[in-house]
């Protein structure tokens, strides 16, 4: 079940950081990072890894979004 909420906090994480991967919409990975953030953290009380590795293939997404930009655009 942990696993399912931690899918649940990816994907929408993931509906957020693509459309911020368009120039000066990059603010939204800061709105996408504490989403990622707990279902990482959902998906390692979890039994099984998978969500909690699509929380991070997210979170690695994102951090390179933010890095390529500045932090802020």
């Amino acid at each position: 079940m942990l696993n399912l909420l931690s899918f649940l906090f990816g994907i929408i994480s993931l509906v957020i950081v693509i459309p911020a991967t368009i120039p000066l919409l990059g603010w939204a990975n800061w709105i996408a990072l504490p989403l990622i953030v707990i279902g990482v953290i959902v998906g390692q009380l979890s039994s099984s890894n998978s969500g909690r590795n699509f929380n991070l293939v997210v979170l690695l997404i994102a951090v390179i979004r933010l890095s390529l930009g500045g932090g802020v655009i």
